[in-house]
């Protein structure tokens, strides 16, 4: 739905800013592509998914970001003065906010400035705690241990009564306007990576929340540098920058290293400039390969994010942007993504979930009779490479070194394990049943995208080539996403970024505690439990690696997930478009690119 209605105030000033703009006879510069998936909402406490989290940061502010230039990932202050006061036992950890910054203009604040203060953040992550708000990402607040959160939470949802905002929490407190403190149980050495995510732990207000009932998702006022003037679900995003954003300049980024050309390009050519650049975002929702890429290359979008894999060969021929590109004065960006692509078996699933020894073989089979190689070649085109365990490249815990049983393909051993358990082929129709005789039919979520369905069909494939009969659900991703969440599911492929530097989100897809959450398998293994504790404790070094290990041999023994591959993604820019860089987990980059028309 349009917004325009609820956003009459902040709209009216954007169109004065843009006529300003205008009068010099320079157009509104503006950023213009698609997603791949519908967005779900831009409520920081209740999304999960990646395409919300693309526009979220560039509305809400976290304490803290990353240096957008800089390689490896460096934090650095946003809304904070500075970086945060830590005691010895990484228990108490302060931080100052910056005075001056302020949220965008809303009805909500009655025609006054509202200024940012400590007491937006402890109101913000308080709304993750609110059995009322739903949050998915409740299970990584909880785990922190924020002393009397999870306490205080536990009473509302026995007693039945509303979550109270003002009662005192003693492990997260504004100590004056501008000072935050959190105190937790056990030490946390990167406890603040967790709040340097701005999609999820940016500033909310609480007028604006308390204004707007119900449609928090839809009415977002941050103190970032862009704004949602218009909304149509799951088909267009408009947003502009944010007339009332504070002076921000780009040579406040640390200078690249010596070796980064790219990065040191960039450096010198934006130094000094204020941030954003840009006037205005335009985002439309196609989720069919072929339209978006027609929709770029016709000059509807100026920019290409994740050019569709059976394209590639098309725009990158022999790995370099195709000529008749490149004469139009394109450049393409191409990295191995933070992220990977998986297959979820839902633990708690009557066919394919379960910790007995014939379960965990049908899931190991499973894994084993699923070519990845052939998904990267014929569907995906090469732009990947397979996965050997649940860590994502570029955080802690993977090692590209690593091998184990969940990257091979082995439908031999995948149909020796089928025997071995009992699931044969009883009844004589060629597929295989399950060891008490009952057929066996596995059942997968899927979406209806021409490029999905070809994944699908090699997978189907696959399994008919041991015996497994697989069928699939079809539903939007959104919808497919609800299911999974609630446990309504029995299998399901998707993928997921990461969005910090340390490997511990990775982790929490195994963890207990995230059931609900991040644990989308719904694996539950006190062994497991144990050591994602240890790991959550533990400072960076030898001693964390050998945790990790150990919990890359629990996945593969298990097999809660099929973890399939590690992408490269390719992005591709028309000329007006300079300054684009990817970043390898932070999704705000809209302020530090420039539209030159020239």
């Amino acid at each position: 739905m349009l917004l325009a209605a609820l956003l009459a105030g902040p709209v009216a000033s954007l169109t004065a800013l843009a006529q300003a703009s205008q009068a010099d006879g320079s157009p509104p510069k503006v950023l213009r592509f698609a997603l791949r998936v519908a967005e779900t909402g831009f409520d920081p406490a209740k999304v999960s998914d990646l395409y919300s989290r693309m526009i979220t940061p560039h509305i809400f502010e976290g304490l803290y970001t990353y240096d957008h230039l800089a390689r490896p990932a460096r934090m650095k202050p946003l809304t904070a003065a500075a970086m945060p006061e830590v005691s010895d036992d990484f228990r108490v950890w302060t931080v100052r906010i910056r005075p001056g910054i302020y949220f965008a203009d809303d009805p909500a604040f009655k025609g006054r400035p509202r200024e940012l203060t400590a007491q937006d953040y402890v109101y913000s992550i308080k709304r993750f705690a609110d059995p009322a708000v739903m949050s998915p990402s409740w299970g990584e607040i909880e785990e922190l241990g924020l002393i009397g959160l999870n306490d205080y939470r536990t009473q509302v949802r026995k007693r039945g009564i509303a979550f109270d905002y003002d009662k005192p929490i003693e492990g997260l407190k504004a100590l004056d306007r501008y000072t935050l403190q959190f105190k937790v149980a056990e030490t946390r050495p990167r406890l603040m990576e967790n709040f340097a995510q701005s999609d999820l732990y940016g500033a909310v207000a609480r007028e604006v929340i308390e204004a707007y009932p119900g449609q928090s998702a839809a009415h977002p006022v941050g103190t970032g540098p862009f704004m949602l003037t218009q909304w149509r679900r799951s088909s267009r995003m408009v947003l502009e920058r944010n007339p009332v954003y504070r002076p921000r300049f780009y040579d406040q980024e640390v200078q690249p290293a010596p070796e980064d050309a790219e990065g040191q390009a960039l450096a010198a050519r934006f130094k000094g400039r204020r941030l954003p650049m840009i006037d205005r975002v335009e985002i439309n929702v196609i989720e069919e390969n072929q339209p978006r890429w027609l929709s770029f290359l016709s000059g509807e979008f100026n920019f290409i994010e994740r050019v569709p894999e059976d394209y590639i060969s098309q725009a990158l021929p022999n790995g370099h942007l195709a000529p008749n590109l490149a004469k139009q004065g394109m450049k393409a960006y191409r990295v191995s993504a933070t992220d990977v692509l998986f297959t979820a078996f839902n633990m708690e699933d009557a066919v394919v979930g379960g910790y007995t020894p014939d379960k965990v073989a049908l899931r190991r089979a499973i894994g084993l009779a699923m070519d990845v190689d052939r998904e990267l070649r014929v569907a995906r085109r090469g732009q990947g490479y397979v996965a050997q365990s649940l860590y994502l490249p570029n955080t802690s815990g993977f090692d590209p070194a690593f091998k184990s049983e969940v990257g091979d393909f082995d439908p031999a051993r995948a149909k020796a394990l089928l025997d071995l358990y009992g699931y044969v082929d009883k009844d004589g129709d060629g597929w295989r049943d399950q060891p008490d005789g009952r057929p066996l039919v596995l059942e997968s979520l899927t979406t209806p995208e021409l490029f999905q369905r070809q994944i699908d069909e090699i997978y189907q494939k696959n399994l008919a080539a041991v015996g497994l009969k697989l069928v699939f659900k079809t539903g939007k991703w959104p919808e497919n996403l609800k299911a999974m969440r609630a446990g309504r599911y029995s299998i399901w492929s998707l993928a997921t970024s990461g969005s910090k530097p340390d490997g511990q989100d990775s982790l929490a897809r195994m963890y207990s505690g995230q059931i609900n959450g991040q644990n989308y398998a719904r694996f539950s293994l006190p062994a497991l439990d144990k050591l994602y504790d240890e790991a959550s404790h533990l400072p960076d070094g030898p001693e964390r690696e050998a945790v990790f290990l150990q919990t890359k041999r629990i996945a593969a023994a298990y097999m809660p997930y099929k973890y399939r591959a590690h992408r490269y993604i390719t992005d591709i820019t028309r000329p007006e478009v300079v300054g684009y860089r990817r970043a390898p987990f932070w999704q705000n980059w809209w302020e530090y690119v420039d539209i030159d028309p020239n």
